[in-house]
């Protein structure tokens, strides 16, 4: 029973969250939870398909800036790009400047208006300029900061879904995977991916460890600050908003990586 439980919150967290075929078996409380503390495990596979096809491209005589594009590309085509459609729908209905309720109409149309345009184009050139460095530095550096983006960006959601954040709408992703998972949960998943990330920093120096732990924590700490900036904007967390923290925390490592 166990397993067959880790097994549907695993298909959760892959049929939610990424574009892979997994079908959904169950929709509940319990299958988001377990998919929610695993996401961390898509990002692991998302993070390596970026990195795989980043050092494809240097193998067969690619450029980094080209390498590096590729690796933003793929986390993008493998989420159907709705992390940043979210991303941008919330950067609208943060800047609207508008109540919470017609904040949220404006995060559910399908148009996108000047905040989001801008805020897209920042952060993909951020994320793109940050791996092309890294990329020139080392192919194992790029490679490792594709990974860790990735899995920073989806333990970034198992930390926003946990107990205590509200739902803004009654319906949704949000509302399906808000408050699902205990705060000793989250805190146990964040403390397994850092010291993951620290142990296979060590193969990137002395400092690898150091910074890839770090980089996971201050990509945290970026998403929580905009998680509490959502919060209080628009009562409670959307679908478009766990898209915003993930893309968040992943462009906040990929910076902290390229650093030193």
């Amino acid at each position: 029973m166990l397993k067959s439980s880790s097994l549907d919150g695993l298909r959760f967290a892959f049929g939610t969250l990424s574009v892979l075929p997994v079908r959904v078996h169950r929709w509940d409380r319990e299958a988001a939870r377990r998919g929610m503390l695993g996401a961390p495990v898509v990002g692991l596979v998302v993070g390596g398909c970026a990195a795989g096809l980043g050092l494809l491209l240097l193998l067969l005589g690619a450029g980094p800036l080209l390498a590096a594009v590729a690796s933003v590309a793929v986390p993008a085509a493998l989420t159907r790009g709705l992390h940043l459609d979210g991303l941008a729908d919330t950067a609208d209905g943060l800047g609207s400047g508008k109540p919470a309720e017609e904040a949220l109409r404006i995060m559910k149309q399908s148009d996108i208006g000047p905040f989001g345009v801008l805020t897209l184009v920042l952060v993909l050139l951020a994320q793109v300029a940050a791996l092309a460095q890294l990329y020139a530095d080392s192919w194992v550096r790029g490679g490792t900061a594709a990974v860790t983006a990735a899995v920073a960006a989806r333990l970034a959601l198992t930390l926003a879904a946990r107990t205590g954040v509200p739902a803004a709408r009654p319906e949704g992703l949000g509302a399906a995977v808000a408050g699902v998972v205990p705060v000793p949960g989250a805190l146990a998943v964040t403390a397994t991916c850092t010291i993951v990330a620290a142990a296979w920093g060590t193969a990137l120096g002395p400092y690898g460890a150091v910074r890839a732990a770090a980089a996971v924590l201050l990509s945290l700490a970026t998403a929580e600050l905009l998680l509490r900036r959502c919060t209080r904007r628009f009562g409670g967390v959307t679908g478009d908003v766990f898209g915003a923290l993930a893309e968040t925390a992943a462009t906040a490592a990929l910076v902290v990586l390229s650093l030193g």
